[in-house]
């Protein structure tokens, strides 16, 4: 039962972090590369301090780690896997749209 539980917790900081799209776009972003925060704030067009609650909401959802550069810190990854989950993850929601399995789809206006 405790692996449940942990599996379900584990999930579900994984749902929150993608719950919102400036969050999808800084995981996209340190996917490609590590950054500093002024270099995600330029690239993502939003304020530092904007940025600086997502990155908080990424980290405590153990999505992201901060690694000091000598007086700077560096955004990244907690893990190189959760790139390529991120990459499994939108190939099959990319499938499942196009497949359209879901018969209720058309009447219940859902999976789209």
């Amino acid at each position: 039962m405790d692996t449940i539980a942990s599996d379900i917790d584990v999930l579900a900081r994984f749902g929150r972090a993608l719950a919102d799209p400036i969050r999808c776009r800084i995981l996209i972003a340190l996917r490609e590369a590590p950054a500093h925060p002024a270099d995600l704030a330029d690239l993502l067009e939003i304020s530092r301090t904007r940025l600086s609650n997502h990155l908080a909401c990424l980290r405590d959802c153990g999505l992201v780690v901060a690694v000091p550069v000598g007086r700077r810190t560096r955004y990244e990854l907690a893990d190189e896997r959760l790139g390529h989950a991120l990459d499994d993850l939108r190939t099959a929601v990319i499938a499942v749209a196009a497949d359209r399995t879901c018969v209720d789809a058309d009447e219940k206006g859902c999976c789209r």
